[in-house]
């Protein structure tokens, strides 16, 4: 009988009973703030006791605090089975063969109502399943590597996926996609970008920002651009190919290095920074915007370099901040810092000392931005030409994540500060430009007559 109930505590389960609803029963609720309609779901194990939870309408899921409750009427009763359906992938003569390697994410799932996880579909056949338009792009192989969430992926994580793609390489794939969490997906792009050179294939990487079991969610549109991305476009680099816009219109391909995360909601999240997007994709066309990439090849070769120092920090300055923050780095045994600085790429004077102390023990020490946009110029001002005198090293236009990537990578190959300096000056894949295009730095700021003109015209 307690099955009815679903994971729900004695409080709850008194309620339920009083008013003689089970899980997965249509409810309308009368609450202390109004009404609300939809189905209720099973407990999940991780959420308090005081609520019921309902799906509403629009998919989102709503705790409603029992305490709230005036009274519940039970207008049906429909049991939800999520379910991805698995059917065999079709083999399709004539359409090329693509690897999808698996590192977590939501690309395609259904919800665990149990533990309120997000259960990933990743099988060829539960993504056919879950989306069809995959069989018409190409043929689809996959291999789950790791199930994790983003924010846990590391050098560890990279240095398999560099290996994992060498592999696909070989065997003859000509594309591969790689399922990622959108949080430090850019982190993974650099590294893969820095790790994995020369390639004669594609190799795009995209996630969702929410996940398949809500009516808004970017997952499948995603995979689809992706999936077409790499089996039919020319970019034979690392990319992220995600939302253009908020809305269904295209997605945009971003080169690894110089693409970020920059809403922590919208599905439009991901930009290219200092630079413009190398393409655009939508329903079976890619509308190249750059003409500069590495294009696709027939041959096998590929040269791969998974290497990292993992006592590598980043550190964003800010006002009053103490010296012991880089003392404490170099202590631990930190063989290399990146600091995000202001303006042109300038720290306090108190911290002086400490960096000077750090670099006199072998730290490499390089000055990025945290403007995002823009070159760091230590030599225009007092700040930066001081620091440079101490051994701090610019770090051109690298993004401040790229830079610690960057710097791990090489550190990974070398203690040799001289060629570790001429490894991060060095340009690789994009990460550092001759200079940003116009074009390339474009905040749009709401209220301003011109930007609300533009957006009635184009956004209605």
């Amino acid at each position: 009988m307690r099955d009815i109930y679903k994971g729900y505590r004695q409080e709850a389960i008194s309620l339920m009973k009083k008013f003689q609803i089970r899980v997965w029963s249509e409810i309308l609720i009368t609450t202390v703030r109004g009404e609300f309609s939809g189905i209720v779901l099973p407990r999940s194990e991780k959420d308090d006791e005081r609520h019921l939870v309902i799906k509403i309408a629009s998919g989102y899921n709503v705790g409603i605090a029992l305490d709230s409750i005036v009274t519940i009427k039970e207008l049906g009763y429909r049991e939800a089975h999520y379910h991805i359906p698995e059917k065999e992938f079709p083999f399709s003569k004539g359409k090329k063969r693509i690897k999808l390697l698996g590192t977590g994410g939501t690309i395609a799932s259904r919800l665990d109502y149990r533990t309120g996880a997000v259960i990933p579909a990743f099988s060829p056949g539960e993504l056919y399943g879950a989306v069809p338009e995959l069989a018409d792009i190409c043929n689809l192989s996959t291999e789950k590597l790791f199930a994790v969430f983003s924010e846990n992926m590391g050098p560890a994580q990279y240095k398999v996926l560099a290996k994992a793609i060498e592999e696909a390489v070989v065997e003859g794939y000509e594309g591969i996609v790689i399922g990622h969490g959108t949080d430090t997906m850019h982190h993974t792009a650099a590294a893969l970008a820095f790790m994995v050179q020369q390639s004669p294939v594609p190799i795009v990487i995209v996630g969702s920002q929410r996940s398949s079991d809500r009516p808004s969610s970017d997952a499948a549109l995603n995979l689809i651009h992706a999936v077409y991305t790499a089996a039919e476009s020319d970019i034979a680099e690392v990319s992220v190919c995600m939302f253009g816009p908020t809305s269904d219109e295209y997605g945009l391909i971003h080169r690894g290095t110089r693409v970020r995360k920059m809403h922590s909601s919208y599905r439009s999240t991901f930009r290219t920074i200092g630079d413009i997007p190398l393409a655009m994709v939508h329903a079976g066309k890619i509308k190249y915007l750059q003409k500069g990439y590495n294009k696709r090849r027939s041959d096998r070769t590929i040269s791969i370099m998974p290497t990292f120092e993992e006592k590598v920090a980043m550190v964003y300055y800010y006002p009053n901040m103490q010296a012991d923050i880089i003392d404490s780095l170099v202590a631990n045994g930190y063989k290399g810092i990146v600091i995000a600085g202001t303006g042109l790429g300038h720290v306090n004077k108190p911290v002086y000392p400490s960096i000077e102390r750090a670099i006199k023990k072998g730290v490499a020490v390089y000055m990025t931005v945290q403007t995002l946009w823009g070159f760091t110029h230590m030599f225009v001002y007092d700040t930066g030409r001081d620091l440079m005198s101490l051994g701090v090293i610019p770090a051109e236009n690298m993004l401040p994540e790229v830079a610690y990537v960057k710097l791990g990578w090489a550190l990974g190959q070398t203690y040799d500060l001289v060629k570790v300096k001429k490894l991060m000056l060095t340009p690789v894949c994009g990460e550092i430009t001759d200079r940003e295009p116009y074009n390339g730095y474009l905040v749009f700021q709401g209220g301003v007559p011109e930007v609300e003109e533009f957006i009635r015209k184009h956004h209605k």
